[in-house]
C-alpha cells in the first residue's frame, strides 16, 4: 500500500491515499444480532457510495422526487466521509507501507510526522465512536417505535450516527494498526514538494498547477482533497 505525505501548509501535513477501501465482504451469516445487523447495512452503503462515486451516478437518471434528492444527497454525504477515512480503514489489513513524501525531506523527518497523524486520529475516533455510538443507541431505542409506525420511512438519525460510529471504529482500528504493526519505508516524490508552491498564485494558476502535479503522481482526487484540507485550516 501506498501513502502519500500531502504538504498542505507550512510545516503541516496530512496523509492521503486513493486504494479503494478494503473490508467490504459480506458479513458472515452465522452472525446474527444487532451489531451484525449495523456492520452489513454499513458494507452495503460503502459500497453503493463507491459506486456512485466511480460512476459520477452516470448510470442513474437524475431523481425527481424529494425523497430521491434527499436520498442522493445522502449517498454523496457517505462518499466524502469514505474519501476522509479510506486510508484508515485500508490499514487495517496492511502490514508493510511506503510513503511517498516530498523529496526535500529524509524519511527518518518523514515517519515521526505520520506517526503523530495517526496518534492524533486514533484519539480523535475512539473519542467520536463512543459519543456516537452512546447516540445511535439511544435514537434507536428512543425513535425507533415511532419509524416503525411510518413505514417506508428509515431511522435516519440512527442511520446517521451508527454510521459515524462505525466508520470512527474501523478508522481507530486502521490508526491502531499503523503505529503498532505496520513496517513503514519511504520513497521520494518530487512533485509532491511543489504543492508548497501553491499559495500566492491566482486561482486559474493554482488550479492548473494543482491538477498537473495530480496527474504526474496519477492521484485522480488530490485536488479535491487539497482544497477541502485548506478550506478546513482556513475556516474560524
Amino acid at each position: 500500500m501506498d501513502v502519500f505525505v500531502i504538504p498542505v501548509g507550512p510545516d503541516q501535513y496530512e496523509l492521503y491515499s486513493e486504494q479503494p477501501v478494503a473490508g467490504t465482504e459480506p458479513v458472515d451469516p452465522q452472525q446474527t444480532g444487532f451489531l451484525a445487523s449495523v456492520r452489513e447495512r454499513f458494507r452495503r452503503v460503502i459500497r453503493a457510495a463507491e459506486e456512485r462515486d466511480r460512476t459520477g451516478g452516470a448510470d442513474q437518471p437524475a431523481p425527481k422526487t424529494f425523497i430521491g434528492r434527499f436520498q442522493d444527497r445522502v449517498m454523496a454525504w457517505v462518499a466524502e466521509r469514505i474519501d476522509e477515512q479510506r486510508l484508515l480503514w485500508n490499514l487495517r489489513g496492511e502490514s508493510a507501507v511506503t510513503a511517498a513524501h516530498p523529496s526535500d525531506m529524509s524519511f527518518e523527518q518523514v515517519r515521526p510526522l505520520i506517526l503523530q497523524s495517526l496518534q492524533h486520529d486514533y484519539a480523535r475516533r475512539r473519542r467520536w465512536m463512543i459519543i456516537d455510538g452512546l447516540l445511535c443507541l439511544v435514537t434507536t431505542v428512543g425513535l425507533g417505535w415511532l419509524f416503525i409506525l411510518i413505514p417506508g420511512v428509515a431511522n435516519l438519525p440512527a442511520f446517521y450516527f451508527g454510521f459515524r460510529a462505525v466508520g470512527h471504529f474501523l478508522s481507530m482500528r486502521g490508526a491502531a494498526n499503523g503505529l503498532r504493526h505496520v513496517v513503514w519505508s519511504g520513497r521520494p516524490c518530487p512533485p509532491l514538494g511543489e504543492l508548497r508552491t501553491l499559495e500566492g498564485l491566482s486561482e486559474e494558476s493554482r488550479n492548473q498547477r494543482l491538477h498537473d502535479i495530480a496527474a504526474r503522481v496519477r492521484l485522480e482526487h488530490l485536488p479535491k482533497f487539497f482544497d477541502r484540507v485548506n478550506r478546513y485550516n482556513s475556516g474560524p
